[in-house]
């Protein structure tokens, strides 16, 4: 997410780009797209379908197909988002590292940055998320706490980390029921297992962690592990044809683990051999099969956009058709687009009595002007956080 996809990473012996990576931008945007439907269904969407976790669903219930597509499809937005999170971070620690910044200086901004961005759930997204009822920690919190343990762990070798983080991802449900097993408070939850527990402090009346610290940190260091590689000049497309290997090799696996229908699925398990029982996987905790099937699609999807930035470098062209243009934008502005898109759809929901009272078609239209109505505004801070680097726009 968020920022620093450009490098040199002179330390490597590896040929890498020197111009900010407009694929890993464009992905960004993508996602970024994504989550605005899923949100607006959440607004809009009456009949919206949510039963990503063994706890919330019923086995044998029936799946709503258009429904749940229009959920399913936003799966895709935060692996991606919190993968490419670690790709950023590890690019522009390269950077500023070549500029002279200390090694203290390095992790104090990122602990710093990342209690920021812990912060905004809790106090900026929740009170729209929640209606003003309770407290969601969500993608950001998760994302922040993240960085503030990478602020510690980024003292051993990526692929160290790398090696990590795959084991995790393997052993995750093992972990999360021998934790279950143990201990079923709300900070098992936030440490692995998530959960929905009753609070009572004024109007707020639940707290909700939908995304705990441990499997997200796993996907951080997936992609903190890989930003050398994917930071590599890719003219010859290697790095394009490798990530196509590897979105194939994951969702193979992923293959074999929703047809063995067992370990592997957090315990939502397939009812049949639908075709959307084979995609109703556990996203809350984050399952083995929900990993392996999101980041092997978010695979598939940057080896085309490296292919198409490829075509662009060899043509010598710096510039880009509007339509990736746009994603770029939006994708380099990513945190700054969250953190209003929401505010902005309650008070038109609101302000125009359609809260919850739409179906599909009302949520692609209200994302649409979502989108378009902060376009100028995002664009704006874009050229404004290029010009000032070091300023407050850093942190967003």
């Amino acid at each position: 997410m968020i920022t620093g996809v450009e490098t040199p990473i002179k330390e490597q012996p590896v040929a890498v780009r020197t111009q900010r990576l407009a694929a890993l931008d464009q992905m960004r945007g993508i996602v970024m797209l994504l989550m605005t439907i899923d949100h607006a269904s959440d607004m809009l969407n009456a009949g919206r379908f949510v039963t990503d976790a063994s706890w919330l669903w019923k086995p044998g219930s029936p799946i709503p197909v258009a429904q749940f597509l229009v959920r399913w499809a936003t799966h895709l937005c935060a692996p991606t988002f919190v993968f490419l999170a670690g790709v950023g971070i590890a690019l522009s620690t390269h950077k500023r590292r070549a500029r002279g910044e200390s090694e203290a200086a390095l992790s104090r901004s990122l602990a710093l940055r990342g209690l920021f961005i812990a912060l905004l759930d809790p106090l900026w997204m929740s009170p729209v998320m929640m209606e003003g009822q309770g407290v969601l920690l969500q993608v950001l919190f998760a994302i922040g706490l993240s960085m503030m343990v990478l602020a510690l762990l980024r003292h051993i070798p990526a692929p160290w980390l790398l090696a990590a983080a795959i084991v995790f991802c393997i052993a995750s449900e093992w972990c999360v029921n021998a934790l279950r097993a143990l201990d079923q408070s709300e900070w098992s939850a936030m440490l692995l297992t998530s959960g929905m527990f009753p609070m009572d402090l004024g109007p707020l009346k639940s707290f909700v962690i939908g995304y705990p610290l441990l499997p997200w940190l796993a996907i951080m260091l997936l992609g903190y592990g890989s930003a050398t590689w994917l930071a590599r000049d890719d003219r010859d497309g290697v790095v394009g044809r490798g990530l196509l290997f590897v979105g194939l090799a994951v969702l193979a696996v992923f293959a074999v683990l929703r047809a063995l229908n067992g370990y592997g699925n957090m315990g939502l398990l397939r009812d049949s051999g639908d075709f959307v029982q084979w995609l109703h996987v556990s996203k809350y905790p984050p399952s083995l099969t929900y990993v392996t099937l999101e980041l092997g699609c978010m695979a598939l999807m940057l080896s085309l956009l490296y292919a198409i930035d490829r075509r662009y470098q060899l043509q010598g062209s710096a510039r880009y058709p509007w339509p990736l243009a746009a994603l770029t934008t939006l994708g380099q502005a990513a945190l700054f687009f969250y953190v209003l898109h929401l505010h902005l759809m309650a008070a038109l929901t609101f302000a125009f009595g359609v809260h919850r009272k739409g179906e599909i078609l009302a949520t692609l239209l209200g994302a649409a002007l979502c989108v378009l109505i902060l376009s100028v505004p995002v664009a704006r801070y874009q050229r404004y956080k290029a010009a000032h680097p070091n300023s407050w726009a850093r942190f967003l």
